[in-house]
């Protein structure tokens, strides 16, 4: 039996001297004994915390469990049939000084109202500006930040509010800070993007600036494939390395790019920035299969070559002069038969590579 003094604890709206309800026993479930693991347990929370009495205090009087979940998490780290994703945070400030030479980088990425450059504009801008110790390849100081909204002047399309979240009302009355802009621009040596393809040609319509400017991209600048990783898309290079993040905002792709770039490439003794710094100091090459024969096609797509339906040629993109070369030798011998063949070569260097603008344009006979 309850004693009344506790059945009006338990029970308030009982008046005085009211019979209290008879108490429940409740029946508690005991699951069977695991097996000891093989690897270090994770901390375990005391079960006596976890079963309630038949007559508890009541749950608002409980406290919350304490959990240190950077303890699971690294109990979990050392199981094999276990990864750990953690939030990403951004780095303001990174440890350490150059031993030498450095390269002033800007991280830049965009959000637009949609993928045609002639037609769309941007409505989210974000730079990162920051150091980058030639000798090692990694981010050195502090990180200087400017994120900015821009009203399109048109309604954002729906696509792009559920990508994004933008709203009209974000960006209504909002314009980017040129003189902020310009600032960062002040003595940077590379603009790197994710999608420079994509990026650059936006952000050269709305700043001048940035077409003087040399640029690396390290979707294409990179060989993800061959560093062995399933996806070159940027959320699935931060889960490779652990973190996960709120993606398709500017500024925080810009922090994840850069913190993927700063790690060690798995297949490569360098980091993802110093390869790029090194794609930005040599030129690369537009090759068009001009003439090629309609039966080499096959041969051409396996070899990774697309169709520029406008132009009606198959081209490819070439990272060096070995590259060039090579592949010269290869149409010759595969495409062409030993014939004699003339291709086009558009030579492009870092200032307007990724840009609307053309390169140096030459005939080469094979």
């Amino acid at each position: 039996m309850i004693t009344p003094p506790v059945a009006l604890e338990l029970f308030p709206e009982l008046p005085p001297g009211a019979p209290a309800p008879r108490a429940r026993n409740r029946r508690v479930e005991r699951p069977q004994a695991a097996p000891q693991p093989t690897q270090p347990a994770l901390p375990v929370v005391e079960e006596a915390a976890l079963v309630s009495a038949t007559v508890a205090t009541p749950a608002a009087q409980v406290p919350p469990l304490a959990v240190d979940a950077e303890a699971m998490a690294q109990a979990l780290e050392v199981h094999g049939d276990y990864r750990v994703q953690r939030r990403l945070k951004p780095t303001l400030q990174w440890p350490g000084t150059a031993s030498g030479a450095i390269t002033r980088v800007i991280v830049l990425d965009t959000e637009t109202t949609g993928l045609d450059q002639s037609k769309e504009l941007i409505i989210e801008l974000a730079l990162l500006r920051v150091d980058i110790d030639n000798a090692t390849g990694l981010p050195v100081g502090e990180v200087q930040v400017y994120d900015g909204l821009e009203d399109p002047g048109k309604p954002i399309p729906r696509e792009v509010v559920a990508l994004t979240g933008i709203q009209d009302a974000d960006v209504k009355g909002q314009t980017l800070d040129a003189a902020r802009v310009a600032e960062l621009l002040d003595g940077v040596d590379l603009v790197i993007a994710h999608n420079a393809g994509f990026d650059r040609p936006f952000v050269e319509g709305r700043f001048k600036q940035f077409a003087q400017l040399t640029w690396a991209c390290s979707f294409a600048d990179i060989d993800w494939k061959a560093q062995g990783r399933g996806s070159a898309k940027l959320e699935s290079l931060a889960h490779a390395n652990g973190w996960f993040y709120d993606a398709h905002r500017a500024e925080m792709d810009c922090h994840a790019l850069l913190a993927v770039l700063a790690q060690k490439l798995p297949e490569a003794a360098h980091t993802g920035l110093a390869q790029l710094l090194l794609a930005a100091s040599q030129p690369s090459y537009a090759l068009q299969a001009t003439n090629a024969p309609f039966e080499a096609k096959d041969k051409l797509k396996a070899r990774g070559y697309r169709w520029h339906a406008e132009q009606r040629v198959w081209h490819t993109r070439l990272k060096s002069d070995t590259e060039l070369n090579a592949e010269c030798e290869w149409l010759k011998e595969n495409v062409y038969g030993q014939r004699r063949a003339m291709v086009q070569i558009e030579k492009q260097d870092a200032r307007v590579r990724f840009s609307s603008r053309a390169g140096v344009v030459t005939q080469q006979q094979l």
